[in-house]
């Protein structure tokens, strides 16, 4: 290992079971890791907060439609605690393992925080990341693989912007898009999109070149719009979906639906794509990443298969996805959305704040070191 003096222990707050943000345990004499072949040591110095963090810490991850407390687990049970969760980790190389370049000592960089099950570049079907099978952000220090940790320079870029710009988010929403193979012109309707992956998916639908389409809570237009939604519709308010579809495109059909919400709305919103299929180009898409408003939804298979429709599941991404997000951050072609900053030793309040979003929250939280902080 090379590079400044580390010191031998660390700030972390560390997750010591299921259940409730009281299993995040904060401490002050947690042992600095040491790089391993192939790894560099990054002082951290922000990490964004993600749902993935509040459920797996809460168990929420069953894939049986039932409550079964379980991590997730598509690489197997790789969780074990304590664990020290975050995934989008930003910090400063201060070490390198063996087979790494010195000269990385001092880079600013972003985390790939995924943990790949291979090499290869366009398939990703046992996805596991840092903060859940090894450890992540909510540190002072961690190692991860030199590979995955990506030099962004960008000045005009905060650590905390950077952090909001983190894979788990980003590299969510563009494999939505990519899955579906949404493309330029398309009208494409995002749920939840006030979150981090709904944000990240008006922004990217703008870059290449489709019509976003926002649903979000009450107090949000205004936001949205600036990221880049065509228009925003109040989902509270929609007693028609359809209707409220055919209102906000102008009567272009709904080509594809970003879904982050599941639950009672996912049937709605696929009868939403099947309306009038004569004035259609391409079949009715609908990607889903997320539950937030229930794991079990009844679904009419009759309205799927007679209407053609395609729905793709998403979880992570891809090695060619993570690369090209990086260097679309480079070009400063993705714009941070900074819901706010709280401190490392306070992530249990945090945690509280995420869960209980208000009508201003828009975007990522992100967690910083009481260090860096002073």
């Amino acid at each position: 290992m090379a590079g400044a003096a580390i010191p031998e222990t660390m700030c972390a707050m560390v997750l010591t079971g299921h259940g409730g943000p009281e299993r995040l345990e904060w401490r002050q004499d947690w042992p600095v890791p040491r790089p391993a072949r192939g790894e560099v040591l990054v002082r951290i110095t922000a990490c964004a907060k993600n749902n993935t963090d509040r459920k797996v810490r809460e168990g929420l991850y069953s894939t049986a439609g039932d409550d079964t407390v379980t991590s997730f687990a598509m690489a197997g049970n790789t969780l074990s605690f304590p664990r020290i969760q975050g995934a989008d980790v930003v910090g400063h190389v201060v070490a390198v393992g063996e087979g790494v370049a010195p000269d990385r000592i001092g880079e600013r960089g972003l985390l790939d925080f995924n943990i790949y099950p291979d090499a290869r570049d366009d398939l990703n079907l046992a996805p596991d990341y840092f903060g859940h099978g090894a450890d992540g952000g909510f540190a002072e220090y961690g190692c991860f693989p030199s590979d995955q940790f990506h030099a962004i320079a960008n000045p005009a870029l905060s650590d905390a912007e950077l952090a909001t710009l983190g894979m788990c988010s980003w590299q969510t929403g563009y494999r939505m898009l990519t899955s579906a193979g949404v493309a330029a012109g398309e009208h494409v309707l995002v749920t939840g999109a006030s979150g981090g992956v709904g944000t990240a998916l008006l922004q990217l639908c703008r870059v290449i070149g489709a019509i976003p389409h926002a649903v979000a809570s009450p107090g949000k237009a205004a936001a949205l719009h600036a990221l880049g939604a065509q228009t925003v519709i109040e989902r509270g308010a929609v007693t028609d979906w359809p209707g409220a579809a055919w209102a906000a495109t102008g009567g272009a059909p709904i080509d594809a639906v970003m879904d982050l919400v599941g639950g009672e709305m996912t049937v709605p919103l696929i009868q939403t794509m099947c309306r009038d299929l004569r004035r259609r180009a391409t079949p009715p898409r609908l990607s889903i990443a997320g539950a937030s408003a229930g794991n079990v939804t009844a679904l009419p298979w009759t309205l799927i298969y007679l209407n053609q429709v395609r729905i793709f599941g998403v979880s992570h991404g891809t090695r060619a996805e993570a690369r090209q997000l990086i260097a679309w951050i480079r070009e400063n072609r993705l714009r941070p959305v900074l819901a706010g900053t709280m401190p490392l030793s306070k992530l249990p309040q945090a945690e509280r704040l995420f869960a209980e979003r208000s009508r201003d929250f828009v975007g990522k939280l992100v967690i910083i070191p009481d260090s860096v902080i002073g």
